[in-house]
């Protein structure tokens, strides 16, 4: 069986779409332990933005930041989600 730690991205989950079509791709062999701990990062940043958006009436630009931040971060984990669903790293040797 595949040890976690040496599992990597497959770098295809794709994210910030523009008329149906993906402007970017997680990269792909990212060990996934450092592709989770950047997504942590992310989701911080975008929980603290999120907080500020509540607090700022006259603008939308910490919401948006956050949007962003969110669809980055479900892709990362998304991508890591299926590495680890992938049949050939389930099987027991």
């Amino acid at each position: 069986m595949t040890c976690p730690k040496d599992l990597k991205t497959i770098g295809y989950t794709p994210f910030c779409y523009h008329a149906n079509e993906p402007l970017f791709r997680v990269c792909r062999d990212v060990p996934i332990i450092s592709a989770l701990s950047h997504a942590s990062d992310l989701l911080h940043i975008s929980k603290l933005l999120a907080s500020d958006a509540a607090m700022v009436r006259d603008s939308d630009r910490h919401a948006w930041a956050s949007h962003f931040l969110q669809d980055m971060s479900k892709a990362i984990i998304d991508d890591v989600v299926k590495v680890l669903e992938a049949p050939m790293h389930n099987r027991s040797e």
